[in-house]
């Protein structure tokens, strides 16, 4: 078996964990490919490495002196080096990312050397080949990944390697400048390895034993979800839950390559397991309870709108004149509602009102702010009769008005709208009657 390895910032944040990642990798032989993160935080006080070369970076484009800041980020490796007892020396790599830092190299390049000099560490710690991502993962012009042109790039770079380590978050584009991905993007970086080597599993270790039900500033200890699918991931990470960056998925979904989320602390933990299908059933109708505050409803009512052909596209172009992404566009036979970011569309609104009433001529044209929208997700719920009785019954009996109501075609989420002051009784009343009561 051949196994991709990544671990995030807080699982390489000193020499300690250093260590027990190193532990965790000679545990299992198939563990052969390893993508780091930058070191993260030590303690809640402490701060990224990235931060820290971001804030370095920040000074060095002012032609300000940054001498302190780029001493305390070399610091931190060389306290890692020590702790681990390595023969190693990067200052010839800090006086390189000084002058090039100098000569403005971007800030791109500056972030990513938190994952490249901690690369260089672990490579050296393992006795593994380094491998610069720079050199296989490609970006084109316009900074847009090219995932097939990396793949080809990838497969060569690696052929004929037993053992790697290849830094996460960032490659390059063809003229050879350093380009990252958004952040977190070191998990991306893990699943494109894996398709490249055709892994049978893509392992992502970080600081929480896998994915919850739902998130635990709002509920206390919620339960854990064993085996969740590529599906029910997504709609759980676009509505908020973290663990994993959600452009991870894409890679290794077509290659039927499972991922298993684990816990750097706690290496005995059997994590949550991310799967393409699973004829396993979920312990609980659903799998997962998400969901973020902060949207808009523009509801929209017109007699006979149903027979006007266009009429929703119609709509849909004012909001894209005006650069306004939708989330979610629930109708009836006189009206449409469309959701949107209360953030993004606030500075445009009386704009996008005209343009409304200038494109189909509503009778009338109403707005709902400070809402929330909460994801119920669950492969199971298809097949559970009463469902979506039992969540707009529970919180029925929490006194939360719904606002709106919305479900996908896969019948595996519903999207609940309730004002921000309800979101937290929401879901902690949905919580409790699919997994406490199981009512």
């Amino acid at each position: 078996m051949k196994k991709v390895v990544k671990f995030g910032g807080s699982s390489l944040a000193s020499a300690e964990q250093f260590q027990k990642v190193g532990a965790i990798i000679h545990a299992d032989e198939d563990r052969k490919f390893v993508v780091p993160s930058a070191p993260g935080k030590r303690f809640d006080e402490d701060t990224k490495v990235t931060d820290m070369l971001y804030a370095c970076y920040a000074l060095a484009e002012k032609d300000h002196d940054f001498t302190k800041e780029i001493n305390r980020i070399e610091e931190r490796y060389q306290q890692i080096i020590d702790g681990l007892e390595l023969d190693l020396d990067l200052s010839s790599e800090f006086d390189r990312i000084i002058d090039n830092f100098k000569k403005k190299a971007g800030s791109d390049y500056a972030a990513s050397r938190g994952e490249y000099l901690n690369g260089i560490i672990m490579a050296n710690y393992l006795g593994y080949e380094f491998i610069d991502p720079a050199e296989a993962l490609r970006f084109n012009e316009a900074g847009i990944f090219d995932a097939e042109l990396t793949n080809k790039l990838l497969i060569k770079r690696l052929e004929g390697v037993e053992r790697a380590v290849i830094p996460g978050f960032y490659g390059a584009m063809g003229d050879g400048r350093v380009k990252t991905f958004s952040r977190g993007g070191s998990d991306i970086t893990g699943s494109i390895v894996a398709k490249a080597i055709q892994a049978d599993v893509y392992e992502n270790w970080t600081d929480v034993s896998g994915f919850l039900i739902a998130d635990p500033r709002i509920i206390k200890d919620p339960k854990g979800i064993d085996i969740i699918t590529y599906g029910e991931l997504r709609e759980l990470s676009y509505m908020g839950a973290g663990v994993l960056h959600e452009d991870a998925i894409f890679p290794v979904r077509k290659e039927g390559i499972p991922i298993n989320i684990r816990n750097t602390n706690k290496p005995e933990d059997e994590g949550t397991w991310i799967v393409g299908n699973t004829c396993q059933k979920a312990k609980y109708t659903i799998t997962g309870i998400a969901g973020k505050k902060g949207f808009a409803s523009i509801n929209i009512e017109k007699d006979m709108m149903n027979a006007e052909v266009g009429f929703g596209r119609k709509v849909l172009q004012v909001f894209e004149d005006y650069n306004i992404s939708f989330e979610h566009m629930p109708s009836g036979i006189d009206t449409l509602s469309v959701m949107v970011h209360q953030s993004e569309f606030v500075d445009k609104e009386q704009k996008i009102l005209s343009g409304i009433n200038r494109a189909v001529n509503p009778d009338h044209v109403d707005i709902q702010s400070d809402l929330a929208l909460i994801a119920v997700v669950g492969r199971c719920m298809k097949s559970q009769r009463g469902t979506a009785g039992r969540i707009f019954a529970a919180l029925s009996h929490a006194s939360v008005n719904v606002r709106m109501i919305d479900q996908g075609s896969s019948e595996q989420n519903i999207i609940i709208g309730v004002v921000n002051e309800d979101f937290e009784t929401a879901i902690k009343a949905i919580y409790d009657i699919f997994v406490e009561t199981r009512i």
